[in-house]
């Protein structure tokens, strides 16, 4: 700030929490849950009306949550309310070939979480189910207290806190700030940090489709040229779909009515677990790369989209953000017990040093394998059809991917042990 006379006022202004979490969504709620715990309080400040936060209706979407995850939110205290109503992914079934022709080669990777001491690789959760479940935890938490159905205009740091003016006037005083608001993030972008990405010309359809046959707790990841099709396991005979197709196809695909889109969506689909239905609405998204060249500023950290927006070819976005909130309420929360100021820079430093690698090891991964799939190049088939078959014959190396797919390597923060 240039008016040092400002910053003086500011400095003299009375704190009103700990820690302000701009975005009140399935990350800034994790991460308010996570920072209470430390004994930190947080106040969450999110756009949106909470009633349209906590709308239970079923619309379709869904996250795959890997077993480090499930870790993580049984650690809060959510887990045990929702296990009941998600969804084991027992097996994962991935092959590669074209619409309407199936699997062009004998080779293909096939997970079995009996493979695994652990358990399940991850399970499938609704959003319906997972975003109520933490809205009302945080209701439940004295510690946190919620801004709803307003924004954030400004935000000014001086060298005892941040204060956010928003859209209706009011101003929070918080010791530092949390951007939690998506790829756009207007926290990042009033910051100054700046965005690394590129976008793939695909898009992803993403729906719910009941179907005749049981999956029996089998996800199915279908690799054809113009992108990936996921088929994923959700309670009773419906399977969430993620299909990546090139833009303009999928603008024409998202056209179509709902006879129409099953007509296109049936080649792809197979027979193999009966006729399918639409269930819920559909959605669209364009897919690319975005990563924040940096996940810290003074008195400020990124976690999850805000921090870095990746292809879904892997189902790790959600988990990824929560690694990064997992990371960041064990860094403040150390920090904190040490006495130390948790927003000073040395202290935000370890946040992000703990968490850079494992980013751009995971964007390098879901950008490569993109690239190398989404396409019909013979030369580039037989490649990705060899290493298949490689590691499907290797079973050190495909326990090694399960592991990793599970969220299970790495440096692991406490809440995901």
């Amino acid at each position: 700030m240039d008016n040092p006379a400002s910053a003086a006022i500011l400095r003299g202004m009375k704190m009103d929490t700990d820690i302000a979490i701009v975005g009140g969504g399935l990350n800034g709620s994790a991460l308010a849950l996570a920072l209470a715990q430390q004994g930190i309080t947080v106040c969450v400040i999110d756009a949106l009306p909470r009633p349209a936060r906590a709308d239970g209706d079923f619309d379709g979407r869904s996250y795959a949550l890997a077993m480090a995850s499930v870790r993580m939110l049984r650690a809060l205290g959510i887990w045990a309310g929702i296990e009941d109503r998600t969804q084991p992914m027992l097996e994962i079934k991935v092959s590669d070939g074209r619409a309407g022709a199936g699997p062009l080669t004998p080779f293909s990777l096939h997970f079995d979480h009996a493979e695994l001491e652990e358990g399940p690789m991850g399970h499938m959760c609704e959003d319906r189910v997972l975003r109520p479940a933490l809205l009302d935890a945080m209701d439940a938490d004295s510690r946190i207290t919620t801004i709803s159905e307003d924004a954030v205009t400004t935000q000014e740091v001086d060298d005892t806190g941040v204060t956010l003016t928003l859209a209706s006037g009011r101003r929070v005083r918080a010791r530092m700030m949390v951007g939690s608001d998506g790829r756009a993030s207007g926290t990042a972008q009033r910051a100054g940090i700046r965005r690394t990405g590129w976008g793939y010309g695909q898009t992803a359809l993403v729906c719910a489709v009941e179907h005749e046959l049981p999956h029996h707790g089998i996800a199915h990841q279908f690799f054809m040229p113009p992108g990936p099709l996921a088929i994923l396991p959700l309670p009773g005979n419906v399977s969430s779909i993620v299909w990546s197709e090139n833009a303009a196809t999928a603008a024409a695909f998202d056209a179509l009515d709902d006879e129409g889109f099953l007509a296109v969506l049936r080649p792809r689909f197979g027979d193999f677990l009966g006729d399918i239905a639409l269930r819920g609405r559909r959605y669209t998204y364009p897919l690319g790369l975005s990563l924040a060249n940096h996940l810290v500023a003074p008195r400020l950290a990124l976690v999850g989209d805000a921090a870095h927006g990746m292809h879904p070819i892997a189902g790790q976005g959600l988990n990824a953000g929560l690694r990064d909130i997992a990371a960041l309420a064990q860094v403040l929360g150390e920090a904190r017990a040490r006495g130390e100021d948790f927003a000073a820079p040395d202290v935000l430093e370890r946040y992000q040093r703990w968490r850079r690698f494992d980013i751009a090891a995971l964007a390098a991964t879901t950008d490569l394998t993109n690239r190398l799939f989404s396409n019909d190049n013979p030369l580039l088939r037989k490649l990705r059809d060899i290493g298949m078959g490689a590691v499907q014959a290797t079973a050190p190396l495909r326990r090694g991917l399960m592991r990793e797919a599970a969220g299970l390597t790495g440096d692991l923060p406490d809440l995901m042990r």
